[in-house]
C-alpha cells in the first residue's frame, strides 16, 4: 500500500526548548511559568522593565503605603475633612486592613 496523509498529519518538524516554557519574553511582558507581569503601556518599556527587575511593584507600593500611613498618623485630631475626604480615609485604611489580613494568611 502506498504512502497514505491524512490532513494534517503531514510532516511535523517541531524544536522543543525547555527554556522558552520556563522563561519567555512577549512584547511588554515578562513571564517566569504561568506567573507573568503586563507592564502595560509604558512610555519608555526598557526603563520600565528596568525599575521592575531592580525593585518590585509590591515594595513600591508597601513603601508608598508606609509613607501615607505616616502622614496619615500626623494627622492634626481636629482636622476639618470634607465627606468625601473622609469616605477616602476610611478606604484607604480599609484596603490597609485587607493588605494586612493577606500578608498575614500567606505568612501562617
Amino acid at each position: 500500500m502506498g504512502n497514505v496523509k491524512y490532513p494534517l498529519s503531514g510532516d511535523i518538524n517541531q524544536t522543543i526548548n525547555p527554556w522558552t516554557w520556563v522563561f519567555k519574553t512577549t512584547g511588554q511582558q515578562i513571564g517566569l511559568f504561568n506567573l507573568s507581569v503586563d507592564l502595560g503601556h509604558s512610555t519608555n518599556p526598557e526603563v520600565e522593565k528596568s525599575v521592575v527587575s531592580a525593585v518590585g511593584y509590591g515594595k513600591q507600593l508597601g513603601r508608598i503605603e508606609d509613607v501615607l500611613d505616616l502622614l496619615i498618623k500626623r494627622l492634626p485630631k481636629n482636622v476639618d475633612l470634607s465627606p468625601s475626604e473622609q469616605n477616602a480615609l476610611e478606604d484607604y485604611r480599609s484596603m490597609r486592613r485587607e493588605i494586612a489580613d493577606a500578608i498575614k494568611d500567606v505568612r501562617r
